[in-house]
């Protein structure tokens, strides 16, 4: 579990990236760009907060 946690971080960045390539390439959608935004500030505040934690 501590694995996956000390990922979480990447994995929510690259959720939001694909939400922007989704955006650019398939649906050009507003909620998208919202949705991605969402989670890249999510995995940034998640990858520098659980690292922290785990060190």
């Amino acid at each position: 579990m501590e694995t996956f946690l000390k990922y979480l971080g990447v994995i929510l960045l690259l959720v939001g990236v694909l939400c922007i390539v989704l955006y650019r390439f398939m649906l050009p959608q507003n909620w998208l760009l919202v949705c991605s935004m969402v989670f890249e500030i999510a995995g940034i505040f998640a990858f520098i907060f659980i690292n922290r934690a785990l060190k």
